[in-house]
């Protein structure tokens, strides 16, 4: 055999002795595990109110509906900022000018050109107490439609209780694994990987207030409209892999 051929040959059992080797300590582990999951829950009153308040308007003229709206608006957010709302606690977040035929019932007339406006602003506030009574002024200040009010969290009171909610998840997961091994006969002695899911904040939405607050000023009854806010869970999960022996 050449010496050209001698190498060749060479480097190529050197190669494969080199996959060979690679494969097998990829393949080969010792570790033996027990993989557990937790969940936790910790419950809280909410700390943040927001409320979705409505100004629809409508007249054949166009500019007309828009105009009164505008008026309507401006004495709604007057009303909001003079209860002690800042500019950053209420935004809009919608604004829409449609057109419809009206039918016979109609105020208009019928088969008349409708043109309707919805100025739509959000209230969000730490002010939870307040709610109904924003709902109230909001309504005698002209807004005719309250769409929900809803009850959650701001993120400094949720990233508190979600590390809460870990701790527990943890104690959970542990504590599986902890009783899977006794039931095997074997010790954890570390941990292998863990996973850490996402945690969920529910938004509590409730669409009873928006009727009641619209059915009272309707019915000019007076009352103020009570509303309750109940707790809020935040939830969190982890996966943990344990090594044992």
């Amino acid at each position: 055999m050449s010496l050209k051929k001698l190498i060749l040959v060479s480097m190529i059992f050197v190669l494969v002795a080199a996959m060979a080797g690679t494969a097998a300590a990829v393949d080969t582990t010792d570790d033996k595990t027990i993989s557990v999951s937790g969940t936790g829950k910790v419950s809280s009153a909410p700390d943040t109110v927001i409320v979705s308040i409505a100004v629809e308007t409508e007249d054949t003229d166009a500019y007309k509906a828009q105009q009164e709206n505008a008026v309507k608006m401006d004495k709604v957010l007057s009303a909001l900022k003079g209860m002690g709302l800042t500019s950053d606690e209420i935004e809009t977040t919608g604004y829409n000018i449609y057109s419809y035929t009206s039918g016979d019932d109609s105020i208009f007339g019928s088969r008349k050109t409708v043109y309707r406006v919805t100025n739509t602003i959000k209230v969000e506030t730490m002010k939870v107490d307040m709610a109904g009574e924003i709902i109230d002024n909001a309504v005698a200040s002209g807004a005719n439609s309250i769409n929900y009010v809803s009850f959650t969290l701001s993120d400094e009171k949720s990233n508190e209780l979600r590390s809460q909610a870990l701790d527990a998840a943890v104690v959970q997961a542990k504590s599986d694994a902890d009783a899977v091994a006794s039931a095997l006969g074997v010790s954890i002695v570390g941990v292998k990987t863990v996973n850490v899911g996402a945690s969920y904040v529910p938004v509590s939405y409730n669409y009873a207030y928006a009727e009641d607050a619209m059915y009272k000023s309707a019915a000019s009854a007076g009352a103020p409209t009570s509303v309750e806010a109940g707790d809020v869970d935040v939830t969190a999960s982890v996966s943990i892999v344990y090594l044992i022996r």
